[in-house]
């Protein structure tokens, strides 16, 4: 099999107790003996990513590690026959990035269940736009319709609306033809949100700092709730009747403390989104769904494209929460890559 003698990745290591991180030169044996072999075009920057990146919340169980939740490139061989020498794939959830070495680097080697083929209405660039945080947003957006939540239910709140699976989840549901209501803390983000789509924006405090009554007036008929903690439970108490909310983040933290009356007074659903290990079919369901969207309308300016060398920055921007928009990685960008070899 033809392979690279080495790679560039964005490599973290520890050495007693430090954490270390920066582009280096990985010997193409570091990569697990899984049987696609496939060269990265793109990724993108998760709030995962920054995790694993910085060795906090134990995402990433052992280092050295390149990270990278996300990947879409070329097959370069697959040892089972699933696809084909030049194949274009994605590659998003499982273990990819946070056990497994991720799309930080030039290369990845998986297992063929974790690849999809990329829909053709759609570029590899394209498709690492949306990533993790536009598949977990268009699941919720999913799991929501299944609910029968549609255009004429109401208006839907996303929180967290300038991060990346809040962005999208406010950019798709506007394609959709629902009302959105967009929750931020950001100062100046109006003009952002309102050229994804969003109806109105509002500022985080105005949903969040309310009394305590087991319910509150019904404002919403869903949310993509992308924050957790205190910030879900004042949404749950502020759904209209039979509405849903979908939740997919923990940013204020892993607890919640609510009560039950927003379920059995007003029948609302909580919806979890488990996005890094949904069932295949439903995958490709997603996949096919965000192919449909009309990447013509996103803003010139959502996202932009780094390099491995840029990534430090950018995590600490993500981890202070300043982070708008999307961020793809070009893994090759800056660089030449190396010649392969028999």
């Amino acid at each position: 099999m033809n392979h690279p003698e080495s790679f560039k990745a964005f490599f973290v290591q520890q050495k007693e107790g430090k954490t270390t991180a920066g582009v280096n030169t990985v010997l193409f044996d570091f990569l697990p003996a899984h049987g696609i072999l496939i060269r990265v075009h793109y990724s993108s920057l998760n709030y995962k990513d920054a995790l694993s990146a910085t060795a906090q919340n134990k995402v990433t169980r052992s280092y050295p590690h390149i990270p990278g939740i996300d990947a879409a490139g070329v097959v370069e061989h697959d040892a089972s026959g699933t696809f084909n020498e030049g194949e274009e794939v994605i590659v998003t959830g499982h273990d990819l990035g946070t056990n497994t070495s991720g799309g930080f680097g030039e290369y990845i080697r998986v297992p063929s269940e974790w690849v999809l083929p990329k829909p053709s209405t759609i570029s590899l660039e394209q498709s690492m736009i949306f990533g993790t945080a536009g598949f977990t947003a268009m699941y919720g957006i999913e799991r929501l319709k299944r609910e029968l939540i549609t255009p004429d239910s109401g208006p839907v709140l996303v929180t967290g609306a300038t991060g990346g699976v809040g962005s999208l989840a406010v950019f798709a549901l506007s394609q959709m033809g629902y009302e959105v209501h967009a929750a931020t803390r950001k100062t100046g983000a109006s003009d952002f949100l309102l050229s994804l789509g969003a109806d109105q924006v509002i500022d985080t405090s105005d949903v969040s700092d309310v009394a305590d009554s087991p319910l509150l007036s019904r404002k919403w008929a869903a949310a993509i709730e992308t924050v957790g903690g205190s910030l879900l439970d004042a949404v749950l108490r502020q759904i209209q009747d039979k509405g849903a909310v979908a939740c997919c983040g923990n940013i204020l933290g892993k607890e919640l403390q609510t009560n039950v009356y927003p379920f059995i007074l007003r029948g609302i659903s909580l919806l979890g989104i488990d996005s890094a290990f949904c069932v295949r079919e439903l995958r490709e369901q997603i996949w096919d769904n965000i192919a449909s969207i009309d990447f013509s309308k996103l803003p010139e300016n959502y996202y932009r494209i780094i390099s491995l060398a840029e990534l430090p920055f950018e995590i600490q921007k993500i981890l202070e929460g300043d982070q708008t928009g999307r961020v793809l990685v070009d893994p090759s960008k800056g660089y030449k890559r190396k010649k392969r070899r028999t």
